[in-house]
């Protein structure tokens, strides 16, 4: 058996940063892990996006439509635009954050007001204040930690060596500030 998951979000939120800790703490745990990143043009504000795949044997990286277990969005609109990835039975982690594109900035077209109301509909949702969490903890940078830390806990895999991970693939002097966003990310998910 083995689970997907597809990681979405704007270039500068984190999405690659948090597919790498997922991955290291997977790989560490003795899981076969197979990991995509999609770039876009994530330097100028553009979507970029992770698929992350783990299980006893993994072939692929690449999620279809409709066969991600679990997806992670740090941002309201990146969930609307990859919800078909989803399975029937997936569960939807959001982080309540919009990010206006130029079109949105310049009237032309409005930015939905009720995305998360919407996929709430469809799928099991997480909504995560990640971002305004993140913004209190002193540091917005984190946000994509704090949802980390509620995948973990969605994925029932929260006991793995989270902190080792987190140690490998972040500054020293960020360290203490990241361990402290993974664990009110952990508290996010009943």
């Amino acid at each position: 058996m083995s689970k997907s998951i597809k990681v979405v979000g704007v270039g500068g939120q984190g999405t690659i940063l948090l597919a790498k800790i997922l991955t290291t703490v997977l790989v560490n745990a003795g899981y076969d892990v197979k990991m995509s990143e999609i770039h876009g043009m994530s330097q100028r504000g553009g979507s970029v996006s992770s698929e992350i795949r783990f299980g006893d044997k993994v072939n692929s990286p690449v999620i279809e439509k409709g066969d991600a277990s679990i997806l992670v969005s740090l941002e309201q609109m990146e969930a609307a635009r990859h919800i078909d990835y989803l399975n029937k039975d997936g569960i939807l982690i959001v982080n309540n954050y919009k990010i206006h594109s130029m079109v949105t900035l310049n009237g032309k077209v409005k930015y939905p007001n009720n995305i998360i109301d919407e996929l709430s509909k469809q799928v099991k949702t997480y909504v995560v204040d990640g971002t305004k969490q993140a913004i209190e903890l002193g540091f917005d940078k984190v946000m994509n930690i704090i949802i980390l830390g509620a995948l973990a806990k969605a994925l029932g895999i929260s006991d793995l060596k989270w902190e080792d991970a987190i140690k490998e693939n972040v500054k020293p002097k960020f360290l203490e500030l990241n361990l402290k966003a993974f664990r009110l990310g952990l508290s996010q998910v009943n």
